[in-house]
């Protein structure tokens, strides 16, 4: 019994976390709302495990423990994913800040004409951005 405690009290403080964010994007209420389904599906496997046999085996699969083990895996490998993706687009978008500042520093300092900003989505630095000479 204080295990189902500790597991439903575990949940409810994720459920928190889930709803934490302030201004939800359309993209982030999706998430939020797959998020708290995946608590509740939590804790009502907590309150009855035997709902997750019954739904292994509607499956094919042999035990609960089984099913929840690689719906974990599957969540974790997704997340995985999308944090990578993530931290490769936010590592781009620094460069390409950094980049432009470097350049608008540049011109300030030596009286030059700051340089136009490149389009949306192209790499600073390109062969299509520099000028020929």
């Amino acid at each position: 019994m204080i295990i189902k405690i500790l597991l439903i009290s575990a949940a409810l403080g994720v459920a928190v976390l889930v709803l934490r964010e302030k201004a939800p994007r359309q993209q982030e209420t999706l998430r939020r709302a797959a998020g708290l389904m995946v608590v509740l599906a939590g804790i009502v496997a907590v309150l009855w495990p035997d709902l997750t046999t019954t739904a292994a085996n509607a499956v094919g699969v042999g035990r609960g423990t089984d099913l929840v083990l690689y719906l974990l895996v599957t969540v974790f490998a997704y997340a995985a994913l999308t944090t990578t993706q993530k931290i490769h687009r936010l590592q781009h978008d620094i460069t390409v800040l950094t980049r432009e500042l470097a350049l608008v520093q540049s011109a300030r300092s030596g009286g030059g004409e700051v340089p136009p900003r490149p389009e949306a989505g192209s790499t600073v630095g390109s062969a299509a951005t520099r000028e020929q000479p």
